[in-house]
């Protein structure tokens, strides 16, 4: 599989997982609400065994750090803050590997000027 398609996929699956960790701090105040989880290696995995498609994200519900809440909501905003910032270096690190990816095939395309 060609770098750039692999880049193109993670993109995805962080993009979704973006989505994820938005809806669980959307309803971190929701009684009974699960916090959802993915798992980006297995994603990853699942989307280099398909030729093309979209993202199908299997989200998995998280057991709760420390004690549940009286609510039985399993969201702790801290967690989901520190997930969503490292989601975020994980997916510039992404951009920016595959801006590198493109500048080298513009050099190589150009004839080295």
């Amino acid at each position: 599989m060609p770098l750039v398609d692999l880049i193109g996929k993670a993109l995805s699956i962080r993009t979704a997982y973006h989505k994820v960790i938005a809806g669980n701090i959307a309803n971190a105040d929701t009684p009974g609400f699960k916090e959802k989880e993915v798992d980006f290696k297995k994603q990853l995995e699942k989307q280099m065994s398909y030729s093309s498609g979209g993202v199908e994200m299997e989200e998995t519900a998280e057991e709760p750090f420390g004690f549940p809440t009286l609510d039985e909501n399993t969201v702790n905003m801290e967690n989901q803050v520190m997930k969503l910032t490292e989601n975020s270096m994980y997916y510039d690190a992404l951009v920016q590997a595959l801006s590198k990816k493109f500048s080298m095939m513009r050099y190589i395309i150009s004839g080295g000027k």
